[in-house]
C-alpha cells in the first residue's frame, strides 16, 4: 500500500478521520499496484467496519463487477480494470454475523457531499442540519437521503451516529472544510430515523455525543436524539391570516404553558388536542393572541422551556412539528395570533448540548465572567461571534418561515444588557469604553430586530426588559433596540405592590396606582401579569389579594378592570382569568373544577370575557395607547377615598371614563368631571352580579349637571360600588 495514503488510514482506524474523500470511493489506481496485476485504471475504497465480506454490483442492472479485498480491518479495496470508469455501484455487504444486505455508499457522492449551497443570510436552518433530498446522478435514477452540515470548526474529527448505523461512530465520518462546516450525504436514511454527532477534539479526546444545533426534531429523554424531519410536506391552510399587533390595534395576550394548561387522566394534551380544547377556549374569552411560553425541546421539564437545547425543535412532548404546525394554522384560522417564547440570553449544560460543542468554547464566550450565568447555571451566547448572531437570528427567522409564528417575546433581556447583570464586584469586566453595558448584546438585539420587521413587518418582537434601560421599544435609527413592545415590569410590581394591601392601608400608597403614568409615554408598554408572578412561592394572582374570599375576588375584579382600562397592551397568565387558588405548578393543571363549585370563579371568568370584548369594541381603549393625548386624569388626588379616574380617547369614537374604588365602602353621590355634556352610560361594572360581585350599579341613563369639576364644565353624579372599576361612555357610543 503506498505511504501517501497509510495516514489517512491510520486516521480512519482511529476515527480521526477529517478527509474520508481523499481515501474513500473511486482514485486513480496508485503507483506500482499495477505491476500485480499487469494493468492500470480505477482503485475503488470503500470503508465498512462492520463487514467480513463487501462486493460491487452496479446500481441500475445489479451486475456483479467484483468481491473486495480487506486490505485493513473495515477497509476495502477494488482494483478496476484499465478499460472502466467511474460507475454509480452499490455494496453487497456481509457481517461479521454472517448476515448480507445491500447499500449506496455515500463515499461515491464526493461532488455533492462537499458542494456549496447557496446560503441566505439570517436563514442558516435551510443549509445546516439535515436535509432530505434526492439526488439524480444519471437519467432516469434517483437516489433519496439526507445531507447533514454541522459547525464544528474546533473539531479533529466529526462522524454521524444514529439509527441509520447502530449508533457505530467508525461508520460515517464526515469531511471537514475551510468554513468550519462537516458534511456528508448519507442515501437512504429517511425522515424519522434518529442521529446525533460523535465529535473529537483538537487534543483527539471524545466528546459526548451532540444533538444537532439545528435538529428540527428531538427525541425525548433520555436519549435526546436529533430526528430526521422533513419541513416541506405540511400543507398550510391560513393564507388568509393577516396579523394585527400594531400600536393602534386591540392586543390582548393570554400566556399558557401548554403542560399544565390542562390535563387528561394526567397525561398532557397533545398539540391535537390543545388545538380542539385551547382554541376555542381564547376565542371565547375574546384574547386576541396566544402566548406560549418556550415550546422548543428541553429536556428539563422544571425549567417551563427556559432552557431549551434543541432552538430548532418544538418539543415532541405534545407530537411532531407538523402537529404544532398544525395548532398553529388552527389558531390563525380561528382569528388568533401566537407569539413564542425566545430564549437567546442563555442555554443549558446539558452535555448533548451546545457546550464545548467540539471541544472548545464555540457557542459561548469562554471568559466566565462573560459566558456563564450565575443564577440560572448556563452558558451565555457569544454575540460577538458572526457564526453564533447567525445560528440565533436565523433561528428566529425559522419559527416566522416555517412556523407562520407571529412574533417572539425575547426572554431576559435585561441579564443581556449589562455585563454586570446578577455579579458582584471582580465578577464582571467593563466593555472597551470602561462601562456595564454588553455593547456585543446590544448590537445583537439590534440586528434581529432589524431583520425580523425587514422580512415581517407585521410581526411582532416584544421584550421582557426590567431596567430603565432607554428605547428599548423604539426604532433603531432613533437609537432604540428596535424592540415593538416592551413588558411594563414597574406597572406589575407597582400595581401588585398597591392591590396587595389591605384596603385601610391604600390611601398611603396611593402614588403606586399612578406611578406608571409618569414614564408611561417612554416605551410601548404592554402591562403583564405573567408567570413570574405566581410561582416560587408568591402564590396565586388571586392568592394575593387581601380580605376574605367575596373581597378577595372583588380586589382582583377592580384590579382586572383597571388593567383594561390602563393604556398599554395586555397579557394575563392562564389561570388568573378563573381566580385559580393555588400557586400555579408545571406538573399539574389549572383548577378548573373551581368553574363548577364556585360562583366566583364563574363570575371572573365572565369577567375577562367581558372586559375582552369591552376593550375590542372602543378604540379609544386600545388606539391612543402610546399618544400622550389619549389619556387624562379625571380624579388623581383622592387618595384619602381611594378613588381614581381617567378618560381614555382617541381620534376617533367615544371617550371611555374609567372609575375605580379601592375600598369596600360604596361611595354615594361621587361627582366627577366629563368632557362630553348629555347621556353617559354604565357598559361595564366589575361589581356586578353576573361578575360575583355585591350588585351596587348605576342607573341606565347618568345625566351630566353643569357643574364644573376636574377641569371640566360637566359632570356625573355616580354610586361607585366598593372594591370596583366601571366604564362609562356616552350613550350614543354605547354598544
Amino acid at each position: 500500500m503506498p505511504n501517501s495514503v497509510e495516514p489517512l488510514i491510520g486516521h480512519l482506524l482511529d476515527c480521526r478521520c477529517a478527509e474520508p474523500f481523499n481515501l474513500l470511493g473511486f482514485h486513480e489506481r496508485p503507483e506500482g499496484s499495477h505491476e500485480r496485476t499487469g494493468n492500470s485504471g480505477l482503485l475503488l475504497r470503500v470503508w465498512r467496519p462492520d463487514a467480513s465480506n463487501v462486493s460491487v454490483i452496479t446500481f441500475t442492472s445489479g451486475e456483479a463487477i467484483g468481491e473486495m479485498v480487506q486490505v485493513a480491518p473495515g477497509l476495502f479495496e477494488l482494483l478496476l480494470s484499465e478499460c472502466c470508469s467511474v460507475f454509480l455501484y452499490q455494496l453487497v455487504v456481509t457481517n461479521k454475523d454472517h448476515q448480507s444486505y445491500t447499500l449506496v455508499d455515500p463515499y461515491q457522492f464526493q461532488s455533492y457531499s462537499l458542494s456549496h449551497f447557496h446560503r441566505e443570510p439570517y436563514r442558516n436552518y435551510r443549509y445546516m442540519g439535515a436535509h432530505l433530498v434526492s439526488l439524480h446522478p444519471e437519467p432516469k435514477v434517483t437516489i433519496d437521503g439526507v445531507i447533514f452540515r454541522v459547525y464544528a470548526p474546533n473539531a479533529r474529527s466529526v462522524s454521524l451516529v444514529g439509527s441509520f448505523n447502530g449508533w457505530d461512530g467508525r461508520m460515517h465520518p464526515m469531511a471537514s472544510s475551510d468554513d468550519g462546516i462537516w458534511r456528508l450525504f448519507i442515501p437512504g436514511v429517511k425522515a424519522g430515523d434518529l442521529y446525533k454527532y460523535e465529535i473529537r477534539s483538537q487534543q483527539g479526546d471524545l466528546l459526548p455525543h451532540k444533538a444537532d444545533p439545528y435538529g428540527y426534531y428531538a427525541e425525548q429523554p433520555p436519549g435526546n436524539a436529533s430526528i430526521v424531519y422533513d419541513h416541506l410536506d405540511y400543507e398550510w391552510e391560513d393564507s388568509r391570516w393577516k396579523h394585527h399587533a400594531c400600536l393602534d390595534r386591540p392586543v390582548s395576550i393570554y400566556e399558557v404553558h401548554l403542560g399544565s394548561w390542562r390535563k387528561e387522566q394526567g397525561k398532557n394534551l397533545t398539540y391535537k388536542t390543545l388545538a380542539e380544547q385551547l382554541i376555542p377556549y381564547v376565542v371565547d374569552m375574546g384574547f386576541t393572541h396566544i402566548e406560549l411560553m418556550p415550546p422548543m425541546e428541553h429536556p428539563f421539564t422544571g425549567s417551563w422551556g427556559y432552557q431549551p437545547v434543541g432552538l430548532f425543535a418544538p418539543t415532541s412532548r405534545f407530537g411532531n412539528p407538523d402537529d404544532f404546525k398544525a395548532f398553529i394554522d388552527s389558531c390563525h384560522q380561528a382569528g388568533i395570533g401566537v407569539i413564542l417564547d425566545w430564549v437567546p440570553a442563555h442555554f443549558p449544560s446539558d452535555s448533548h448540548g451546545l457546550g464545548r460543542f467540539d471541544g472548545a468554547a464555540l457557542y459561548e464566550y469562554a471568559d466566565p465572567k462573560r459566558g456563564w450565568h450565575p443564577d440560572w447555571q448556563t452558558h451565555i451566547y457569544d454575540y460577538g461571534k458572526p457564526e453564533v448572531k447567525e445560528f440565533l437570528i436565523s433561528n428566529a427567522m425559522y419559527w416566522l418561515d416555517r412556523f407562520h409564528l407571529d412574533g417572539v417575546r425575547v426572554d431576559a433581556v435585561a441579564s443581556m444588557l449589562y455585563l454586570d447583570y446578577s455579579r458582584s464586584e471582580g465578577e464582571w469586566e467593563p466593555n472597551q469604553l470602561g462601562g456595564n453595558e454588553h455593547i456585543e448584546a446590544v448590537q445583537f438585539l439590534k440586528e434581529l430586530n432589524e431583520t425580523l420587521y425587514l422580512h415581517y413587518p407585521d410581526q411582532v418582537s416584544i421584550a421582557e426588559e426590567s431596567t430603565s434601560w432607554p428605547k428599548v421599544s423604539m426604532p433603531t435609527y432613533d437609537g432604540g433596540l428596535g424592540f415593538g413592545y416592551k413588558w411594563n415590569m414597574g406597572w406589575m410590581h407597582d400595581t401588585l405592590d398597591y392591590m396587595t394591601r389591605d384596603p385601610i392601608h391604600r390611601a398611603h400608597n396611593h402614588w403606586e396606582i399612578m406611578q406608571s403614568m409618569t414614564y408611561h409615554y417612554s416605551e410601548h408598554f404592554i402591562l403583564a401579569l405573567s408567570h413570574d408572578e405566581v410561582v416560587h412561592g408568591k402564590g396565586s394572582l388571586l392568592g394575593k389579594m387581601p380580605g376574605d374570599e367575596w373581597q378577595k375576588y372583588a380586589n382582583l375584579r377592580a384590579y382586572l378592570g383597571f388593567m383594561f382600562g390602563h393604556p398599554g397592551k395586555k397579557l394575563l397568565f392562564m389561570g388568573a382569568e378563573i381566580g385559580s387558588v393555588r400557586e400555579w405548578d408545571h406538573e399539574g393543571q389549572l383548577d378548573w373544577e373551581l368553574l363548577n363549585k364556585n360562583n366566583y370563579s364563574q363570575g371572573l371568568s365572565q369577567l375577562v370575557k367581558e372586559l375582552n370584548h369591552l376593550y375590542k369594541s372602543y378604540p379609544a381603549l386600545y388606539k391612543s395607547d402610546y399618544d400622550q393625548n389619549g389619556f387624562a386624569w379625571v380624579v388623581a388626588d383622592d387618595q384619602q377615598q381611594s378613588v381614581f379616574a381617567f378618560i381614555r380617547k382617541s381620534f376617533s369614537g367615544s371617550p371611555v371614563l374609567v372609575i375605580a374604588n379601592m375600598t369596600p365602602e360604596v361611595r354615594q353621590d361621587y361627582r366627577v368631571g366629563v368632557p362630553v355634556k348629555g347621556v353617559w352610560k354604565e357598559v361595564l361594572n366589575s361589581d356586578g352580579q353576573c361578575f360575583g360581585g355585591s350588585g351596587v350599579a348605576n342607573s341606565k341613563s347618568l345625566y351630566t349637571e353643569h357643574y364644573h369639576t376636574h377641569g371640566y364644565d360637566c359632570s356625573l353624579v355616580v354610586t361607585l360600588p366598593p372594591l370596583a372599576t366601571l366604564f362609562l361612555v356616552p350613550d350614543s357610543c354605547a354598544i
